[in-house]
């Protein structure tokens, strides 16, 4: 009975993982390395956190052969994300681009970081200044 259970609870938890396998075979072994690639730069647009390469869903399924097509057709890897970004946006992009549009994404965890560190140093410096001025004496009640 236990050993039914263990098998059906295995076979729900893993029957998604099964889809999303991508069966997909170029000719060419070069072409091949291009495709799974780039399916792994795209993220699916219907799953978000999901590559087009992982995602089971038929949004991806269609990504996917457009990325086979384009390949086949001779287009290059950069063709291919310009045609995915024109179509679908940056957000289509894992990783996005370097632009002055974006710029921000990758300079505010540099700056939070910077100004972190300077609002820490402000506060130890002026809590150290106040235990040297104190010169109450300690009270032993509190102390106990």
């Amino acid at each position: 009975m236990m050993r039914t259970f263990i098998v059906a609870l295995l076979l729900v938890l893993l029957a998604p993982a099964c889809f999303a396998i991508d069966p997909t075979t170029l000719p060419d072994p070069v072409l091949q390395e291009r495709y799974s690639r780039l399916t792994h730069e795209f993220r699916c647009v219907k799953c978000v956190q999901q590559t087009v390469a992982d995602s089971p869903g038929e949004v991806s399924e269609d990504l996917r052969r457009q990325v086979r097509e384009m390949l086949l057709a001779g287009k290059t890897d950069d063709e291919i994300r310009d045609f995915m970004v024109a179509r679908y946006g940056e957000f289509i992009l894992f990783k996005p681009r370097y632009s002055a549009r974006n710029m921000w994404l990758w300079l505010l965890p540099s700056v939070l970081l910077i100004a972190g560190g300077i609002i820490a140093f402000r506060i130890v410096r002026q809590r150290s200044a106040l235990v040297a001025q104190d010169d109450e004496p300690i009270d032993e009640d509190i102390v106990r």
